[in-house]
């Protein structure tokens, strides 16, 4: 038996302890570089030389137009026989005038703020509409802007765009 005063050596642990506190340190490595790898963007596939983008042709463009006109009364018809709200129709048109946008020119306006346009430098007339006729029927309180005029706009937006 050790004398009262004596020190006690320190205890000493098993082998298994560091072998898992090893396994929890790679586990935890692992799951850090199974994040970032599924969760980093990817990564278009094109090749050295070839533009990222071609835009359409112009008969594709002139049935992009055709397309997309016809969308924009669709909507005024639908506002103007009281089937949509005014809130609803000028929702719907700020869609329709961003994915056309989106699929002339490949910019990605469904998902872009008003912020995000102005700094892009995007058509003047995108602006306007969204600032003036869109946004306000949306986002603000109180009556919605008559979506004819948000449907004016729209169609000098896809009958402009460059």
């Amino acid at each position: 038996m050790p004398a009262p005063d004596e020190l006690y050596p320190p205890a000493q642990y098993g082998w298994g302890w560091i072998v898992l506190a090893i396994g929890i340190l790679l586990l935890i490595a692992g799951a850090a570089w199974l994040l970032i790898a599924l969760t980093r963007p990817k990564q278009s596939i094109t090749l050295p030389g070839e533009p990222a983008y071609t835009p359409p042709t112009a008969s594709v463009l002139d049935q992009l137009r055709g397309e997309y006109l016809a969308d924009v009364q669709r909507i005024e018809d639908a506002y103007r026989s009281g089937n949509v709200s005014p809130r609803q129709a000028n929702l719907e048109l700020s869609r329709t005038v961003r994915a056309f946008v989106n699929e002339y020119s490949g910019l990605e306006a469904p998902v872009l703020s008003l912020d995000d346009l102005v700094a892009r430098g995007v058509d003047p007339a995108l602006i306007d509409a969204i600032r003036r006729h869109y946004y306000p029927s949306i986002f603000q309180r109180g009556p919605a802007i008559d979506p004819v005029y948000g449907a004016e706009a729209a169609r000098a937006v896809v009958t402009s765009w460059h």
